[in-house]
């Protein structure tokens, strides 16, 4: 009997399971991430690159222009300053250019004067103090021996200081730092003509400047612009003008004084005073009143204290008393907003943002408050700083201590 077998024949022709298809997908990488670049991603990185690029150059060349910008800021503001006056000329039928090299012009001949002047002061004054110089040494020297009792002379002092490595040293950097002191007169003369082209062309066009400006401008934008910039002349000429007249009364005030003590020199010394005290705003007056000092000293050590007081109580003075009459309409900026500016301005531009800072707030103090809506104030006295008569207050505080007050008695125990 043959073995039986369960299993079941096996069908050799019967059709095999076919392999399970892949859904049919975009190409992907072993993360599931498409491997084909958006069509956005190289131009965001093209675009990227040439932003960056264009930041890097502009920041090199602003850094690199700064010097340009800064005087031509100036100019901008001198032109300013000066087209009351060449706008006055202009409109009496002199050509624009003509009357602004004549406001130049006179400016350039009181420059000029002054700084002659003040040389002239300067070294007259360095010459008698070498020439007194032997006097000055044998006092010292008599007062060392006299309080130390020591046996100095003069001449030994001299020897020793023509003998010094330190005088040695010292006439070595001097004449090394010759050139560079030549280098800065040039770069500062340069800077002077800079300015002054730029000034005059921004004068004796301001007209043309402006229609320039006002032809890619809308007419309400345009009417914006030109209130500002009539703002700017007003507020900058103004500024520039009571300034002047304070430096003049200042000056004054300052040569009545020292040519009362006789300290020579007293003209050239006015307008110094006046001039560096007026347009070096907060500590000019105290500046300027170091150089009288001096040269009062040289004449008796008393005068230079006299010249201080007298330099302390002018300021307050001109303070409380002259400036705000003065700058009143011209300016009209509280004093601490004035203060804040010019060390805001000192921050940012040094001297020039000193000078130029307290007609900058001005004009857009002025320029806003055209455009800012005012209300009238209430007559509450608490406005004035008084508190509200009546009921002492209305505050939480106030109430609280009403209702205390207010409270019933307790009662009494038996």
């Amino acid at each position: 009997m043959a073995p039986t077998d369960d299993t079941e024949p096996v069908d050799r022709h019967a059709a095999s399971p076919e392999p399970s298809t892949p859904a049919r997908f975009p190409a992907t990488g072993a993360a599931g991430w498409g491997t084909r670049m958006p069509r956005w991603l190289p131009r965001a990185m093209v675009l990227a690159l040439a932003l960056v690029a264009a930041f890097q150059l502009g920041s090199w060349a602003f850094h690199q222009l700064t010097g340009l910008l800064i005087n031509i800021l100036i100019a901008f503001f001198l032109a300013l300053a000066i087209e009351p006056a060449v706008s006055r000329m202009s409109a009496r039928g002199m050509r624009r250019g003509f009357a602004t090299f004549l406001v130049f012009l006179g400016l350039t001949v009181a420059v000029a004067g002054f700084i002659t002047l003040l040389g002239s002061m300067l070294a007259g004054q360095i010459i008698k103090m070498i020439e007194g110089f032997p006097d000055y040494l044998d006092s010292l020297i008599n007062w060392v021996n006299h309080t130390f009792h020591t046996d100095l002379r003069r001449v030994d002092v001299q020897e020793g200081l023509l003998h010094s490595d330190w005088l040695r040293k010292y006439a070595q950097n001097s004449a090394a730092g010759v050139l560079d002191v030549s280098a800065q007169v040039l770069g500062g003369l340069f800077q002077l003509l800079t300015v002054g082209l730029f000034s005059f062309y921004f004068a004796a066009d301001g007209p043309r400047l402006r229609r320039a400006l006002c032809s890619v401008l809308p007419p309400a934008r345009q009417a914006e612009v030109l209130r500002a910039w009539e703002i700017a002349v007003d507020k900058t000429g103004g500024y520039l003008y009571s300034r002047g007249l304070m430096a003049l009364i200042s000056g004054a005030a300052h040569y009545v004084l020292l040519e009362a003590l006789g300290v020579p020199y007293a003209p050239v010394l006015g307008v110094w005073v006046g001039l560096v005290s007026q347009f070096i705003p907060t500590i000019g007056t105290y500046l300027a009143g170091a150089l009288p000092m001096l040269i009062a000293f040289t004449v008796n050590p008393w005068y230079a204290v006299w010249v201080l007081v007298f330099v302390v109580i002018y300021q307050q003075f001109e303070n409380y008393m002259l400036q705000p009459k003065l700058t009143s309409k011209t300016v009209d900026i509280h004093p601490a907003v004035a203060f804040g500016s010019v060390i805001v301005g000192t921050a940012l531009l040094g001297a020039v943002g000193t000078l130029i800072a307290i007609p900058a707030v001005a004009t857009l103090q002025a320029f806003l408050g055209a455009y800012v809506k005012r209300y009238d104030v209430t007559d509450d006295p608490r406005v004035h700083g008084h508190p509200r008569s009546g009921s002492g207050g209305s505050g939480p505080l106030t109430r609280v201590r009403r209702l205390w007050r207010q409270r019933p008695a307790p009662e009494e125990s038996s």
